[in-house]
């Protein structure tokens, strides 16, 4: 029945897709297996792509000719740009997606690729000879071989589902565990262990009152993800906010005594930055109020997720509580959170490239690395795709560094840190944030990703085109001057003081209160030259200008970074007088006592704040 893979990849959520789109895409056979063709690139959770930080990771999946993007800007209902109030090294693109649609469009673009095959069923077992995979072996006993393997099994393995003291194996709700992996990669020599998350109760929005909630509407010019030629949207429909109270969170607690989180049937570790809302109240007694984000799950859809509620507790109390929520009063509920349960592997197991160290050609992907979010999950599924094919037809591994992109970033902490709760990326963990923004993605990747043959050479001549450009109109505002009787009667009106001598636009570009619509209002030839460019491109331009300074430290800072392991640290040195460093990062460090910076910079919890403070207190 089947052919011998060149890449067989297994689970087909958001790691698995991009796993197997990518190594198709660069040439390799691949199949790939799922216990389920019906929830191909489900969005288990929240049906939203991006957010601070993930945002960027989108769009550099994008960049090395990844699909997530792309299939974002076709299934989104709302784009939000967020962070706009501050530097452009933390906007962050945000768009709420249509639950079904983004499925279907998963499963119809790899439908499309030639040389990828599909299997429903659940993978028992791999096939090893000589510490090497050589194939996976199903439930029904069918062995399929293949050179090399992508594990992406979600919240499957072992997972069990809580709620309330209700408990019963699954991977989501109605659909059943994945057996046999784990218990096999254990006897193989692998450390496993437990991570836990959940989800919130979904709900009618007919039954809702909408008039009483805060509207969220999305950005009146809603940008996209992809750099490639994908719709903007036309129409958006709006989220809204609420808030929890003093009588919902009594209710709650009512049934702590019930819930699987404090009586410690639940295992395993959870998100921190996520936490559960009977996790919130308990641990942040002191709020009388927590947001609620009421967000829809498409264009055609009553069903809303209820963002800020995921709960585990019995379904009467979840039931009991949103009606004390204001606009929940008459709710009616589709179905409960719950919280799952299930195995995952200490990254520290692998290579940067995503191969295990006991096992040849076998790569893992996504939450199997104790990871949480579609998009962490996504870029980790593109990585493991691309090196997989890469290593069975004897090509260079593809590693990207801290300093390259936030997939480095994140394959590196996980990597060389390791995690001992589910991994949320976040803009704090980069140290060069203002290099590795979300604008400058293709520029940071597109020649890279063409290079191992999976962008496309349309997407390397768009981004060639876009950084000729950009560099022409930072060189025109470095010439073009402005004397001060075409330029003070303008500048005095927007409250921005008046140059004295004649000056160049750059310059004028450079105080923090203009903009670039600032420099057209001041007319000539500058407004006529810009009007040539696209907003994108001028963006480009206008952020290079702005933040030069900033950019040349951050490249020199990556310059200095890499002489961190040079830089020893006493195994005695007192952290505690360090009233800077956060109290999570003084708690790791103590316990691991790093030897240099640079591996003091890779500890999980400690951010490069926390490094630059360290280093001032070395007196570097």
């Amino acid at each position: 029945m089947f052919k011998k893979y060149d890449v067989i990849v297994v689970g087909a959520g958001h790691a698995g897709c991009e796993a197997a789109a990518a190594a198709a895409n660069m040439g390799s056979s691949v199949l790939l297996v799922t216990m389920n063709m019906h929830t191909i690139a489900q969005m288990s959770c929240n049906p939203a792509m991006g957010g601070v930080a993930k945002g960027q990771i989108v769009r550099e999946i994008d960049a090395l000719g990844g699909q997530s993007g792309i299939i974002s800007d076709k299934t989104m209902i709302q784009f939000r740009m967020l962070n706009r109030s501050k530097g452009p090294a933390m906007w962050s693109p945000r768009c709420q997606s249509d639950r079904m649609m983004f499925a279907q469009e998963w499963r119809d673009t790899m439908e499309r690729i030639p040389n990828l095959d599909f299997w429903q069923e659940m993978i028992e077992g791999l096939l090893i000879k000589n510490n090497r995979v050589v194939g996976v072996r199903t439930a029904m006993g069918i062995e399929i071989e293949g050179k090399s393997v992508v594990l992406t099994n979600g919240t499957f393995l072992n997972g069990k589902i809580h709620i309330g003291e209700k408990n019963f194996g699954g991977g989501r709700t109605g659909e059943k565990a994945a057996t046999g992996i784990t218990e096999q990669l254990v006897s193989l020599g692998f450390e496993s262990g437990r991570m836990k998350t959940g989800t919130p109760p979904r709900v009618d929005g007919r039954s809702l009152n909408w008039d009483i909630m805060e509207e969220q509407k999305g950005d009146e010019y809603p940008e996209k993800f992809s750099y490639t030629n994908t719709p903007k949207l036309t129409k958006q429909r709006s989220c809204y906010v609420t808030y929890t109270n003093e009588k919902v969170h009594n209710t709650l607690r009512k049934g702590f005594d019930k819930s699987p989180m404090f009586s410690g049937r639940i295992k395993g570790l959870g998100p921190r930055y996520c936490p559960s809302v009977e996790d919130k109240i308990n641990r942040f007694a002191d709020k009388d109020r927590h947001q609620i984000f009421v967000e829809p799950e498409g264009w055609n859809t009553v069903e809303m997720y209820i963002n800020g509620f995921s709960t585990s507790l019995p379904e009467e109390i979840q039931y009991e509580a949103l009606k004390q929520i204001q606009g929940f009063e008459n709710v009616k509920m589709f179905r409960p959170g719950y919280a799952i349960e299930y195995d995952f592997f200490p990254p520290t197991q692998l290579k940067l490239t995503l191969e295990t160290h006991l096992i040849e050609n076998l790569y893992f992907a996504g939450q199997i690395n104790g990871t949480t979010g579609y998009e962490e999950a996504a870029c980790q599924g593109l990585m493991a795709g691309i090196n997989a094919h890469n290593k069975v037809h004897e090509k260079d591994e593809f590693i990207l560094k801290r300093n390259e992109a936030y997939i480095g970033v994140l394959i590196d902490d996980l990597v060389n840190k390791g995690t001992d709760e589910p991994y949320r990326m976040f803009t704090s963990r980069a140290e060069f944030r203002t290099l590795l923004r979300q604008d400058n993605a293709d520029i940071r990747l597109t020649q890279s990703g063409y290079n191992i043959g999976l962008a496309s050479e349309s997407r390397l001549e768009r981004m060639l085109i876009k950084k000729e450009n950009s560099d022409k109109i930072v060189k025109e505002i470095k010439t073009r001057k402005i004397t001060p009787d075409d330029a003070n009667a303008y500048m005095e009106n927007i409250g921005s003081s008046q140059i004295r001598e004649k000056t160049s636009i750059y310059n004028i570009l450079k105080r923090p209160e203009i903009e670039i619509e600032n420099i057209k209002a001041l007319g000539g030839e500058i407004k006529e030259y810009l009007n040539n460019f696209d907003d994108e491109i001028i963006e480009q331009a206008v952020i290079h200008v702005k933040y030069e300074s900033y950019i040349e430290k951050e490249l020199l800072m990556v310059q200095k970074m890499s002489r961190l392991e040079d830089l020893k640290i006493n195994p005695n040195f007192n952290y505690d007088i360090l009233t800077s460093v956060s109290i999570e990062a003084r708690q790791k460090l103590k316990k691991i006592k790093p030897q240099t910076l640079g591996q003091a910079s890779r500890i999980s919890g400690v951010s490069p704040a926390d490094i630059s403070a360290v280093m001032i207190h070395l007196g570097r």
